[in-house]
């Protein structure tokens, strides 16, 4: 089966996006992994389906893939790329869409500088909901990582996130430490590690080992859960400017039960067809 698509990235988190409204896309997890390998396939940290919507009240279903197979509900990054893509390819005339996926609608907007503004949803911090293993709800939480004591902040943004405070981005032990904290047992559904730094109220720096993928070069829903845990715990003031290693996004949020809203860059890079094995 030929299977067409376009590889975009939004700050560096790169994509591939593909069109399955018209035909339902039937590629399983191992196909997905050959398709994301850097040196036998296109390579990618997330595939994005756009499919029918399910809702009368939205405009599309948006399905993600890791690059490990795996299925999850919400990318940040890549909803820019959504709305990018569906305008770009004339599938909607809309600069605003509603986007169904697994974990709720968001409504990404595409902006008039070309960047695109999405709402992700309001931040979860109860724990059962993220979910995470805790006595109780609390801004921080001691976690051990083998053997030694983190404090992290626990939140969900449309998938779970734990975002820790660091003084030294660049030495922060994201390759080393991330992939432990992914699959700790205290987060039945794994989760993506966050390293902040804090440069003042209204700028941080970012780091995320995404679950499923490694270490990106910018993770969406991570910017807003850490700027939400910044803000919850006092340490940051909306708008908050995030510097990742793949660009620049802007996270605002005013707290208490209201929306986190991003901005940033999506861009296309090329488009093209690769031969996949159909799953029957």
């Amino acid at each position: 089966m030929r299977l067409r698509f376009t590889k975009m990235h939004g700050a560096g988190n790169d994509f591939v996006v593909v069109d399955a409204t018209r035909a339902t896309l039937r590629v399983d997890a191992s196909g997905i992994r050959r398709l994301a390998d850097r040196h036998f396939g296109i390579g990618f940290d997330q595939m994005l389906v756009v499919e029918p919507a399910r809702s009368p009240d939205t405009d599309f279903y948006y399905r993600i893939f890791n690059a490990d197979g795996g299925e999850v509900s919400q990318c940040g990054n890549g909803a820019r790329c959504f709305v990018r893509f569906v305008h770009d390819k004339g599938l909607s005339a809309k600069n605003a869409i509603r986007v169904e996926t697994r974990s709720g609608i968001i409504e990404p907007r595409l902006e008039k500088d070309g960047r695109v503004t999405v709402n992700m949803g309001v931040p979860i911090f109860e724990p059962a909901r993220i979910p995470f293993v805790a006595e109780r709800q609390a801004l921080t939480y001691p976690l051990e990582v083998d053997g030694r004591k983190r404090e992290i902040s626990a939140v969900s943004i449309g998938n779970p996130h734990a975002v820790q405070v660091v003084a030294d981005l660049d030495a922060a032990p994201v390759a080393s430490e991330g992939a432990l904290i992914e699959g700790h047992p205290r987060f039945p559904e794994r989760v993506n590690a966050g390293y902040m730094q804090i440069v003042d109220r209204g700028h941080i720096k970012l780091r995320v080992f995404e679950r499923g993928a490694g270490e990106t070069l910018s993770c969406g829903s991570g910017a807003c859960a850490a700027v939400a845990a910044g803000i919850a715990r006092g340490l940051l003031d909306s708008p908050v400017k995030v510097d990742t290693r793949g660009g620049v996004l802007e996270i605002a949020w005013t707290g208490e039960a209201q929306p986190v809203s991003m901005t940033g860059p999506a861009q296309s890079v090329f488009e093209g067809e690769i031969e996949v094995e159909r799953k029957e």
